[in-house]
């Protein structure tokens, strides 16, 4: 099994380390973090090394490496330590779940994590750095940039382009043939129909509470 390092302590770490371990070819041996972040000096039952000085622990050449950072600062946080990882010489490992749909040939860059029940269809093209959470239907012909986080139940159908570091909420809907400017936020629940500007804001409608209570629908 090749070896890996996964960059992070919290909580997306903690579900890499569970996905590369139960679901890939990779043996998870340490974490690392900046120094000023080490509260631990282990982590699931591993040791955590300060990132500052991680080569000397674990040599570029010999093993692989994963940034387990979520959509802070609009994916800046994770774009940054991307590019710090790969300035050390790293090379860096991607997960794809074994249960996820994937028919695009694999067209998917490093540093991907693409979890459970995603549909990829033929002719999809996925860039580098890109988060696709569980139950994403991804149309055909898509192209999705670098540095993108898609969370969960999100529709994007056929011929749809998204720029570089979009964040796209749950329950989102895009509908075909359109383009999503770079560092776009659309929100959850969002139907975007058109295209989109770079560095928008597109926020869904919210639901909003009936004026009845729910121990009268108990008389109708």
């Amino acid at each position: 099994m090749k070896e890996l390092i996964i960059f992070g302590i919290t909580d997306v770490a903690q579900l890499a380390y569970y996905y590369f371990t139960n679901d890939s070819t990779y043996k998870v041996v340490a974490f690392t973090v900046d120094s000023e972040y080490m509260t631990h000096r282990e982590f699931c039952g591993l040791p955590v090394v300060p990132f500052e000085e991680v080569t000397t622990y674990y040599a570029p050449e010999k093993i692989e490496l994963f940034v387990a950072i979520g959509y802070s600062k609009l994916n800046d946080h994770r774009i940054e330590k991307y590019l710090a990882a790969k300035s050390l010489g790293y090379r860096l490992a991607s997960y794809v779940s074994s249960q996820a749909t994937v028919l695009n040939d694999f067209r998917i860059g490093e540093n991907c994590f693409i979890l459970e029940d995603n549909t990829i269809q033929p002719f999809v093209t996925i860039g580098k750095n890109v988060t696709l959470w569980s139950g994403n239907h991804i149309g055909h012909h898509s192209i999705i940039h670098d540095h993108c986080f898609l969370a969960s139940h999100i529709v994007v159908s056929g011929h749809v382009e998204i720029g570089e570091a979009c964040f796209i909420g749950v329950n989102a809907t895009l509908r075909d043939h359109i383009n999503i400017g770079k560092k776009c936020i659309i929100g959850a629940g969002s139907l975007i129909m058109a295209d989109a500007d770079p560095e928008g804001v597109y926020i869904g409608q919210a639901t909003v509470r009936s004026g009845m209570p729910s121990s009268r629908l108990k008389k109708i």
